[in-house]
């Protein structure tokens, strides 16, 4: 992060603190939901297939610039499958930068070739070692791990949505991202129970043990992008949600936090720890914002 781009949000965070402002910084933009995979967890692909077009897309982004958002997502589906009008996923990352976009970064499954040193940081789903990943996503760990040796820089980061399924493997996940020397973290959330997936979801004793473990692997170098105050928030559900700085969009249409928010009694179940951590730092709780200020500063 360079240091104009670190002032700049500094000054929102200290802004919406002081005076309970509720402007967005953090959106997403939603590409597609097709995807190349069906995974057990996810409840939101291949629900139209749709390739949104680059025209909209490029729409969307502008109207999220001008809604003040200065760190942006792009996700699926699969993000890499995204293509139009002679553009593909990179020209998207580059034009968001070239727009003002301070953070810009990529949600992908990586089982295509990771060619994408523009993005600050790629978030790439792995669940776990091959056996439990597997069990998940399809036979795609070995492929995976091929795309991230051969990537094109070390701006990836594992991102692990913790259920009944993987839970015990949260150590193999965090010993991979420490061995691959093109993963600079590891993010992880607990599963968000959607109606069709919500025999995955932990209970608090179990969020409790998993939170136990990765703070066991923080002490021992573990490079986890969570923030570890956070975690008795999340193992209660006593978070507030939803997020009112974190905005999506998909197909033209805006939501508060997460597209799950329509979903009756899913906000009470989320299981997302960024929310935990931005709705927490903006209410100004002073170890988020000490412990957000040191986590950001060294891996982005």
């Amino acid at each position: 992060m360079t240091p104009s781009s670190f002032f700049s949000l500094a000054r929102f965070g200290i802004r919406t603190i002081l005076f309970r402002k509720k402007d967005p910084i953090l959106g997403t933009i939603i590409l597609t939901d097709k995807c190349n995979l069906k995974c057990r967890h996810c409840s939101v692909n291949n629900i139209t297939a749709v390739i949104y077009p680059y025209a909209q897309i490029r729409e969307e982004m502008r109207q999220l610039y001008g809604m003040g958002i200065r760190i942006l997502f792009f996700c699926g589906g699969e993000t890499f499958l995204w293509e139009d009008a002679g553009k593909c996923l990179r020209d998207l990352v580059v034009e968001a930068k070239e727009m003002g976009f301070l953070i810009v970064n990529v949600v992908t499954n990586g089982t295509f070739p990771i060619d994408l040193p523009e993005a600050d940081l790629i978030l790439l789903s792995l669940d776990g070692d091959r056996e439990a990943h597997n069990r998940i996503r399809g036979d795609t760990y070995d492929a995976i791990m091929e795309n991230i040796q051969n990537a094109s820089a070390d701006n990836i980061c594992f991102y692990m949505a913790i259920n009944q399924i993987n839970r015990h493997a949260i150590r193999d996940v965090c010993r991979a991202a420490k061995q691959l020397p093109n993963v600079r973290a590891v993010s992880f959330n607990f599963h968000t129970p959607y109606p069709d997936t919500a025999e995955l979801a932990l209970s608090p004793a179990e969020k409790a043990e998993c939170c136990g473990v990765i703070e066991e692997q923080m002490r021992e170098g573990a490079p986890v992008f969570n923030l570890k105050s956070a975690f008795p928030y999340l193992i209660r559900g006593t978070f507030p949600t939803p997020c009112e700085q974190c905005v999506v969009m998909e197909n033209g249409n805006l939501s508060i936090c997460g597209r799950c928010i329509d979903v009756p009694g899913l906000c009470d179940q989320c299981g997302y720890f960024f929310v935990a951590e931005y709705t927490l730092l903006f209410r100004g709780n002073v170890k988020i914002i000490f412990e957000m200020l040191r986590t950001y500063l060294k891996y982005i």
